[in-house]
Formats: structure tokens, C-alpha cells, sequence
């Protein structure tokens, strides 16, 4: 088994970090500078670090761009951005200011194409497909897009295995029904999508425990497992949570 990935996320809007609660349906908060936290999980061994412009506007990509090459200073982590990407050039700014990958969520879905000429030209390694899932009353998963506001028609477990085909290199799976809950992660979403691709599955959307991210692996079949409120808003930080999973009996770096 690889190591599992531990993965904090920051959410980028207006020049500052928020975390909302079911993408905003439940409330959102804020959480400070990025940079700032960035640098405080370089410092407890964060193994990747997801940058995302929840805007997605102009004023928003230039923060973007400048929090990304400041953090490349001075953390030496593997960096994923995104937010907005409707464009090889946009990949290839980020890439510059020192992502080391991008994440595409609502322009995949409408142009299922790009994920396969941006895996040609940058590498599928560059390339995760962010699906934003929501559970309908027959109890099938639905991807959104535009932070959670439309309703794209597609089951979850069937635009993963396309976006798999078309060359992404991983997939970051957000519950938009538990982000921010501390609730845990959907371990029936996780899974379905773990088990239905052979690239690398990002849990991510609920994480209130050191025990939910144990569940993401052994019970969800996560690579790796992705969060931010737990960080936030509990006594939990990234060598904690990292310690737990290793005495659990998983794989993951040594902190």
C-alpha cells in the first residue's frame, strides 16, 4: 500500500481564507491569511497543500498567483491550485507561480475535452479533476458545479471513470453535504469512486475526528485525505492527526 497523503486545503476569497459550511448554504467564516497558515502547516509536514479561489474572479487569480509563489518560497510541499481554470494558459500561470498541480472542477464538466489536452500538454501527474457531489433522495450521487449551485445531470461514479479515461491524473472527491460538518467523511461517496478508477482518490468534505481520516482509508478506500475545518476549529493540527493515522496501522510519511 502507498503512504496515505494528509492534505490541509485552503479556500481563497477576497484576499483572505474562509471556510464555509456546505459550501455556503450553512454559513461561512473567516479564517485569516493564507500564506500565514500555509507556512504553519509546512511546519507540521503537511504532504501537499490545496490552494482554491472559491471566486474565481480576476481580482481573485491575481491573489491567487501571488499567494502561490510566496508559499513556493518558502514551503517546500507539493502545491495544487485552482478555482475558474477555463484555459491551458491559466495551467500554465499557475504551473509558473509555482503549483506543482491544477485542480478543474466546473469547466471539465462542460468540456469534458479539456481534461485530455491539458493531461497531453502539462502530464496527467499535473491534472486532478475536483468532482463536488451531492446525495439525491434515491440515494444516487449528483455532481455540481459553480461551487455547489448547478446541477449537472451526471452520476458521480460515471464522470469519474470518464474523467479517469480522458487523462486525470487524480480526483479530489467533495461531499457538499459534509463540508464543514465535522460530521465525517461520505464513506459510501468515497468508496464508490475509489473503487471504480485506478488513479488516486482525495477524500475530502467532513472531517471533525483523527478517527474520520482512518475511515477515509480503511473504510472509503481514499489515497489520500484532504481538510481544513478540523484544523480550523478543533484541537487537532497536522502532526496529531498524522501520528494517529501511523499508530493506526496506515502508511503515511513519518512526522
Amino acid at each position: 500500500m502507498l503512504k496515505v497523503r494528509l492534505i490541509p486545503v485552503l479556500l481563497l476569497k477576497g484576499g483572505r481564507m474562509v471556510k464555509p459550511v456546505q459550501f455556503g448554504s450553512g454559513g461561512e467564516r473567516d479564517v485569516g491569511w493564507p500564506i500565514t497558515t500555509a507556512r504553519i502547516y509546512n511546519s507540521q509536514d503537511a504532504d501537499e497543500l490545496i490552494f482554491l479561489d472559491i471566486e474565481a474572479s480576476q481580482i481573485g487569480r491575481n491573489f491567487l498567483l501571488d499567494t502561490l509563489r510566496e508559499v513556493a518560497r518558502e514551503c517546500f510541499v507539493p502545491l495544487t491550485a485552482g478555482g475558474g481554470i477555463r484555459d491551458l494558459e491559466t495551467i500554465r500561470e499557475m504551473l509558473a507561480a509555482g503549483a506543482d498541480k491544477v485542480s478543474v472542477n466546473s469547466y471539465a464538466v462542460e468540456s469534458p475535452s479539456f481534461i485530455e489536452k491539458a493531461a497531453d500538454m502539462f502530464g496527467s501527474q499535473c491534472i486532478v479533476v475536483s468532482i463536488d457531489a451531492k446525495k439525491r433522495d434515491d440515494g444516487t450521487y449528483e455532481v455540481f458545479t459553480n461551487r455547489g449551485r448547478s446541477a449537472s445531470g451526471l452520476l458521480v461514479v460515471e464522470w469519474a471513470k470518464r474523467a479517469a479515461e480522458l487523462g486525470a491524473g487524480e480526483l479530489l472527491i467533495t461531499s457538499i453535504d459534509r463540508e464543514g460538518t465535522l460530521e465525517g467523511y461520505d464513506l459510501d461517496l468515497v468508496s464508490m469512486v475509489a473503487d471504480s478508477v485506478v488513479i488516486p482518490v482525495i477524500a475530502n468534505g467532513g472531517a471533525g475526528t483523527r478517527q474520520h481520516f482512518v475511515d477515509a482509508v480503511r473504510k472509503g478506500h481514499a489515497s489520500a485525505v484532504a481538510a481544513s475545518s478540523i484544523f480550523h476549529f478543533t484541537d487537532s493540527n497536522l502532526t496529531q492527526v498524522k501520528s494517529f493515522i501511523y499508530n493506526a496501522g496506515i502508511p503515511i510519511r513519518s512526522v
